[in-house]
């Protein structure tokens, strides 16, 4: 058979991957958090038809070397490359949403798996713990009464002062969420305590975390672990209140994509085309 009739097909497919990356990057345009995807190609395996020969005989005498001749056997997909970059802030006025400016995600447990994400639409569920809109978890330090940390603090659910009842006191009058990620609580009688901070994680390579859905991700072999801190600790951000982060696709740039991956597919389309018109001439040689 052909080559040229499989290398065709190869591009059919891959064009086809790059039409539903683009297609769900369009999709997610106004997704909390979202992070948009590309898609990379490379060559396959090229077949080596006649191998490469090195000069023989002594200089200016001999014959010189020749080239190796190969044919491409098609494409495939190399990556999907996920753009981290930074989406727009939209202010929403809600205490509980807050934006990372920067570097970092929060870090949200759902089970015992801790998930990651940059989607900060943030809200207390009825026993006053600080979830995700799917129901998960979001992660702090638990603090001193004065904003301290204690010495080796670890990883705790976020959750407002409760009464004996497992709720909110009565008495709570009001909290706040700052710049530090710190949670303060205001009671009635005036008094202020700083009860949790939401924790933020790095890694070295976030381009190797795993999409799990829910604008989520979770670590993988060539991610690295998690590395914690707080707001403007390092090389993470500081958090906005009372804000989100959009997506960060670019719809101009997508529709972009969307046309050369449909133009690709027609272009490997009529490769095949061509290469069946062959085989039927080819067939049709003696009738």
């Amino acid at each position: 058979m052909l080559r040229s009739l499989f290398a065709g097909i190869s591009g059919l497919r891959v064009n086809q991957t790059m039409l539903d990356v683009t297609g769900n990057n369009i999709a997610n345009a106004n997704t909390i958090g979202f992070k948009s995807s590309s898609t990379v190609f490379q060559d396959t395996l090229s077949q080596m038809l006649t191998a490469s020969s090195g000069p023989t005989g002594a200089t200016n005498t001999g014959l010189g070397g020749t080239n190796p001749i190969q044919v491409g056997l098609g494409v495939q997909v190399a990556a999907t490359n996920t753009n981290f970059n930074q989406g727009s802030n939209q202010t929403t006025g809600r205490p509980t949403d807050l934006m990372i400016n920067g570097d970092g995600m929060f870090v949200v447990k759902r089970g015992n798996e801790e998930t990651y994400t940059r989607a900060g639409a943030f809200s207390w569920d009825k026993n006053g713990t600080l979830v995700s809109p799917g129901g998960g978890r979001v992660q702090g330090y638990a603090t001193n009464p004065d904003g301290t940390l204690p010495a080796g603090p670890t990883l705790t659910d976020i959750v407002l002062p409760q009464d004996n009842g497992g709720t909110p006191p009565s008495d709570l009058a009001s909290y706040e969420i700052g710049k530090d990620g710190k949670l303060t609580c205001t009671f009635e009688n005036g008094t202020k305590t700083v009860v949790a901070q939401v924790v933020l994680a790095d890694f070295n390579n976030p381009m190797g975390l795993a999409k799990v859905g829910e604008t989520s991700f979770t670590t993988t072999a060539n991610s690295g672990a998690a590395e914690y801190g707080v707001s403007g600790q390092g090389s993470l951000g500081s958090l906005s209140p009372g804000s989100v982060e959009m997506s960060n696709v670019d719809l101009a740039a997508e529709f972009t994509n969307l046309i050369l991956a449909q133009r690709g597919f027609q272009a490997s389309s009529r490769v095949i085309t061509t290469s069946d018109q062959v085989l039927e001439d080819l067939v049709n040689i003696k009738r």
